[in-house]
């Protein structure tokens, strides 16, 4: 037990410049301490206990912000940052060094029983206000951006981002330690609607220059008072605008 409890302290330091020293973590950080009620009601819960866990994890959302179902299964290193609003449902489960920021939801879509809750994998972070709903699983080395709604699978080394959550694939060495900025993750949104105005700057140029034929010419009239015709001058040939000059 000590052992675990130096490991999630060794976490809070690796992950987190603002720690200056082992009290200060064992005082002040909120997720270190709603893990310490989880382990012990998780516990007493894989015992057959059921009201004395629920207790102890309303207790904790009361001293933390954070509220752990006493079913919920974590591995080891999972550092909860600030904390405050997270949620993890009953069946949820979350491997090793995961990383969640405050505001977090790991919950379900409906009243089924059974399996309703994601699993994450190993070395994934969750950004600020994401929501995971649903039965499915995370794969390991996944950054998850804040404010995502994620109901469906993400496969390995994998970033996701955007209401609902899209996917961008990785095409690299997986990541071996956990990557912080979940704040630096690419928008394919934005990325098609910059492909969409450099396709639309290209069509008004090629629109232009097809409509520079027909715009850079004179027409000239003049009325001949002897024979009663108009004539013209200046026509270019193959431009239609010229060719419907001669009824005037």
């Amino acid at each position: 037990m000590f052992k675990q409890i130096r490991r999630e302290i060794q976490v809070i330091f690796e992950r987190d410049p603002a720690a200056k020293s082992v009290m200060e973590v064992v005082l002040c950080y909120p997720g270190f301490h709603a893990l310490l009620f989880h382990r012990f009601a998780h516990c007493l819960y894989k015992r057959g206990w059921v009201l004395l866990p629920r207790m102890i994890s309303q207790f904790s959302r009361f001293l933390t912000g954070i509220e752990i179902h006493p079913g919920a299964k974590i591995g080891q290193g999972l550092f909860i940052d600030h904390g405050t609003g997270v949620v993890i449902g009953e069946t949820a489960e979350i491997g090793d060094n995961v990383t969640i920021y405050q505001g977090v939801t790991l919950g379900g879509t409906g009243k089924e029983k059974g399996k309703r809750h994601p699993t994450i994998g190993n070395n994934v972070v969750i950004g600020a206000g994401a929501r995971i709903l649903g039965s499915f699983k995370i794969g390991d080395n996944v950054k998850i951006g804040a404010g995502s709604v994620v109901n469906k699978p993400v496969p390995a080394d994998s970033t996701v981002v955007g209401v609902p959550g899209r996917v961008v694939i990785h095409r690299g060495v997986p990541v071996k330690d956990p990557d912080l900025r979940h704040d630096e993750l690419p928008d394919p949104v934005q990325e098609i609607l910059k492909c969409l105005m450099n396709r639309i700057e290209h069509l008004e140029e090629k629109l232009n220059e097809k409509e520079s034929h027909c715009d850079v010419f004179e027409v000239v009239q003049y009325h001949d008072k002897t024979e009663g015709e108009v004539s013209t001058e200046g026509k270019r040939e193959g431009c239609d605008v010229c060719l419907r000059s001669d009824n005037l």
